[in-house]
């Protein structure tokens, strides 16, 4: 019988120490957001004749090593977020230069006149972290996006 105490002891003690480290906000979420425009490269082109548009409804993954790790559809404003449990995968592998933000839409749904094939891409950086009630977010965004695969 002292055996099982001990043992119920211990795991309670480890689930309120658990419960300790949420309540202090040590939960981690990993937020990937950014804007798509609608150009060759996928960024605003500063000093444009014409304002860069975005490129609404596009469909943005998050890719390491070929596996989609999760995705998302720009809204209207060509912007996205992404949030992905860091239990599925690693901050320091989403870095990594296996990993990276695709556009696989097509930009000539946003403008006739570009490419009808070719995938936007770009690699991830880490910007910062912000704390929202228990959760420590880290803020990944893409670098600059280079058309590839035309």
């Amino acid at each position: 019988m002292g055996v099982l105490k001990c043992v119920a002891l211990l795991v309670m003690m480890i689930a309120s120490t658990s419960q300790l480290a949420q309540a202090q906000g040590l939960l981690s979420l990993i937020s990937v957001s950014g804007l798509v425009s609608c150009s060759v490269t996928g960024n605003i082109v500063p000093n444009a004749p014409t304002p860069t548009p975005p490129f609404p409804n596009a469909l943005v993954e998050v890719s390491c090593g070929g596996n989609v790790i999760s995705s998302a559809i720009t809204n209207g404003s060509g912007r996205f977020n992404i949030v992905l449990n860091p239990v599925n995968i690693l901050l320091n592998s989403l870095l990594s230069s296996d990993c990276n933000v695709r556009v696989v839409t097509p930009l000539s749904n946003c403008n006739a006149t570009l490419p009808t094939s070719g995938v936007l891409q770009a690699p991830l950086r880490l910007i910062g972290t912000t704390i929202r009630g228990i959760f420590n977010i880290f803020n990944l965004v893409p670098s600059l996006f280079q058309l590839t695969g035309i």
